[in-house]
């Protein structure tokens, strides 16, 4: 097969090719790859002057270098993204979170001695008494409940917003025909 020094190709078995090598971030040696040295440079990492690396293209997607209408900028050998995202307080659109109450008495038993949650009307709660009680606030218009309406909730743990994939190699050519220029 004639490719291009230093095209990448994707291939459904899990070995570089002879004359290819794995898009793992590999160090190579300068000296021994001249031609690929100077398509690539040190695009993907490397001193320049004894060795360069390979693209990495474990666990990453390709995408074209520039940048579309709207989109972001992309320079060649840049690597961006995460798999995973912590969702805070800081990325979430403004929202809230309404809660309903009504001005509705409501009775509450307290069957077991010596348990209460309020004391009202004269009653005595230590003997299982009935006790009817508003616990939240008067009854009256406007009534403003504690500003603590809602708790924290969540375990804060990251989610994935990985893509659904399928592992393929990615591998470079070492040799072939020199890409001449436009």
């Amino acid at each position: 097969m004639d490719v291009f020094v230093g095209t990448i190709m994707t291939f459904g078995f899990n070995f570089a090719p002879h004359n290819w090598a794995l898009c793992n971030g590999q160090q190579i040696a300068v000296q021994q790859n001249t031609a690929l040295f100077s398509l690539l440079g040190t695009y993907y990492g490397g001193n320049g002057t004894t060795n360069f690396l390979l693209p990495n293209m474990q666990s990453r997607l390709p995408v074209g270098m520039g940048q579309g209408p709207g989109l972001s900028a992309y320079t060649i050998g840049e690597a961006s993204g995460t798999e995973t995202t912590s969702i805070s307080i800081l990325n979430m659109p403004a929202h809230n979170h309404p809660i309903s109450v009504n001005n509705t008495a409501a009775t509450v038993n307290v069957p077991t001695t010596g348990v209460a949650i309020a004391d009202a009307n004269g009653s005595d709660p230590t003997n299982g008494d009935a006790v009817t009680v508003n616990i939240y606030a008067p009854a009256a218009p406007n009534t403003v409940l504690h500003p603590q309406t809602c708790g924290v909730s969540g375990g804060n743990q990251p989610i994935s917003i990985l893509q659904p994939t399928l592992a393929v190699n990615y591998s470079i050519a070492l040799y072939g025909i020199y890409p001449s220029r436009n």
